[in-house]
């Protein structure tokens, strides 16, 4: 008997590795993930900060996630390591400060640092561990980052791996946005690119050293030279950011007098989008649910007034959860956008809408008139539903130049059908223009008025990653894990019940295991 124990226990210490049984198969990590940490050949150090101080059992959830990866990480490779934290570090990390309640009603305020600082090989990456999603409550946002935990680590490892930077370009010479008016975003994107920008020419394949080309509200009509380039480059495989403002407005008048006409864009680019199966129409939505602006309601010049109103033509637009580019994405601050449309039917191409206005929305055509002192709300206009803003597009796409001749400079062999690629049409530009406070650029999507960061960051370089992914890999941020919460009110109500039930049913429980083998000795041996 003894022997047969013996083995079992050895046979029980030996590491059969694990196995995940949740639902939601939060303990497994993807095969994309698999892949990059197999390929580490030298140690990657992991400092965990949000080691650091008490947290309430929401943040200790989100701390022992984030361990549990680190160590299923470790099992797939040993160069996977985690130090302690050098609390030298602490110094040059902004801290996030969480206001909590304690039992006794007191608030507490407690200062977090939810960073990992990844190192390997001399270089260093910092990635925040949770959200802050406006739109959600705090349980809400540390379960999103949970759910996109195994992303951003996955994804940094990756950065740190990579020898070759990927290149990216901004078109210039038809008006588009200013290196200025991009500048964070473009600040944001240079952690993983290298951006360039530039005309095209008259080189047929100019672009194909790029991975992204980004279009940013052309206000020039662009070449069929221009479009031919751009087709083709599609043809071979490349993949374009698209950001074209429906109508035409002017920012100046709209400041100067509080009003401007909208008359519908020309960027000669209708018939291209509509053959790769979407459609921009010239029209400009209206939405309840917005951003507030202040005006200038004294008519004062030497005293003015400024007045908080909601300006409908600012929507802040809900962001889809079935996309990984926008899973866990908080709203998009935009202004004067259109809406887009998909066409073309059954045509192979995947179409997914990504941003959208709310159920209380409408939408004038052009050619109008914008007042901005002319902003009273009738709630019975707005009829419309989830108007689409931004739409990805995934499959094989047709050349426009299948059955056109092309330019007349542009003698090359045509491509008519490009191999499985992706892009992405917004119709709002202003979403991707970043606000300067002192000569300081503030981060795209920050409201100054309103002293909130909208999603608009996290969107644009979402999308970019999105069409450079070609493991899956971005995948990873439409993990979902059930978020199940207990019914804080009930289980206050029955605290007392569920403390004495905990002490007394183990007690119980060894008392009545106790008395039957106490009679089962005493009828052995008494008889």
């Amino acid at each position: 008997m003894i022997r047969c124990v013996n083995i079992v226990l050895i046979l029980l210490s030996l590491n059969w590795g694990r196995w995940d049984l949740t639902e939601d198969h939060r303990f497994s990590v993807s095969p994309a993930t698999r892949a990059i940490v197999e390929q580490l050949d030298s140690p990657l150090e992991i400092q965990v900060l949000l080691d650091e101080g008490k947290h309430n059992s929401g943040f200790e959830r989100l701390n022992q996630a984030t361990h549990d990866l680190i160590d299923e990480l470790r099992t797939i490779n040993a160069n996977c390591i985690e130090k302690d934290v050098d609390f030298t570090a602490l110094d040059q990390l902004q801290p996030t400060i969480v206001h909590e309640r304690s039992r006794d009603g007191q608030m507490i305020q407690t200062n977090l640092y939810p960073y990992a600082i990844l190192t390997y090989k001399g270089h260093h990456r910092v990635i925040k561990l949770i959200q802050n999603n406006p739109g959600c409550s705090g349980e809400e946002n540390l379960n999103g980052s949970i759910e996109t935990l195994e992303y951003r680590l996955a994804e940094a490892i990756q950065n740190l791996q990579s020898t070759q930077v990927e290149r990216i370009v901004f078109l210039e010479g038809h008006g588009e946005l200013s290196e200025r008016d991009v500048y964070d975003w473009c600040r944001e994107l240079s952690n993983y690119y290298q951006i360039d920008r530039g005309m095209l020419g008259n080189v047929p394949d100019v672009l194909d050293d790029y991975q992204v080309v980004i279009i940013a509200d052309p206000r020039e009509s662009l070449s069929e030279t221009d479009k031919f380039i751009i087709d083709q480059y599609i043809m071979h495989g490349g993949r374009v950011m698209w950001l074209l403002d429906g109508v035409r407005f002017s920012d100046q008048m709209l400041t100067e007098n509080g009003l401007t006409p909208i008359i519908a864009e020309d960027w000669g680019l209708r018939d291209m989008l509509f053959h790769y199966g979407v459609r921009i129409n010239p029209v400009l939505i209206q939405d309840i649910q917005c951003r507030l602006m202040p005006v200038e309601v004294s008519g004062d010049a030497q005293n003015p007034q400024f007045q908080p109103i909601p300006w409908t033509f600012a929507p802040l637009l809900l962001t889809s959860e079935a996309s990984p580019i926008t899973k866990n994405v908080s709203q998009v601050r935009t202004m004067m956008a259109s809406q887009i449309e998909a066409v073309g039917g059954d045509d192979g191409i995947d179409k997914q809408v990504l941003l959208a206005t709310s159920s209380a929305s409408t939408m004038i055509g052009a050619p109008a008139e914008v007042n901005l002192m002319d902003q009273t709300i009738h709630p019975e206009m707005f009829t419309m539903a989830f108007l689409p803003v931004a739409m990805s597009l995934e499959g094989e796409f047709h050349s426009l130049y299948a059955h056109r001749l092309p330019p007349e400079d542009m003698q090359t062999t045509i491509t008519k059908v490009s191999p499985k690629t992706r892009q992405i049409v917004v119709a709002g530009a202003q979403m991707a223009v970043g606000e300067w406070q002192q000569n300081k650029p503030l981060p795209v999507g920050y409201d100054q008025y309103m002293k909130i960061q909208f999603g608009n960051r996290d969107f644009l370089v979402n999308a970019v990653l999105w069409l450079t992914d070609n493991n899956g890999l971005i995948d990873l941020r439409s993990k979902h894990i059930p978020l199940r919460l207990l019914n804080d009110q009930r289980t206050h109500q029955i605290a007392k019940q569920i403390t004495i039930i905990s002490v007394i049913t183990p007690i119980a429980i060894l008392a009545l295991v106790g008395g039957v083998v106490l009679g089962i000795r005493k009828k052995k041996y008494v008889a």
